[in-house]
């Protein structure tokens, strides 16, 4: 969707330098931008994220913890 938005010289010429200096178009910018203010405003946002970092880790915790048990019986005499 297009849309118009009045924005002062200042920042528009600091979006346009930053689009320049990323090698993308003036509307990526702008996009990027809006979704990450839209995003960092989203109350539920933290917690799903920390949500995905305890799950990672838990499996990775997980891995870990089977790995020593298997090696620990394998070192194991019977």
């Amino acid at each position: 969707m297009k849309t118009a938005v009045s924005i002062p010289d200042d920042l528009f010429h600091q979006a346009d330098a930053l689009a320049d200096r990323l090698g993308k178009s003036r509307s990526e910018v702008y996009r990027e931008a809006l979704a990450d203010y839209v995003a960092r405003r989203d109350p539920g946002a933290v917690t799903r994220a920390l949500n995905e970092v305890a799950d990672e880790l838990a499996a990775e915790h997980e891995r870990f913890g089977a790995e020593a048990a298997r090696r620990t019986l394998s070192d194991s005499e019977w």
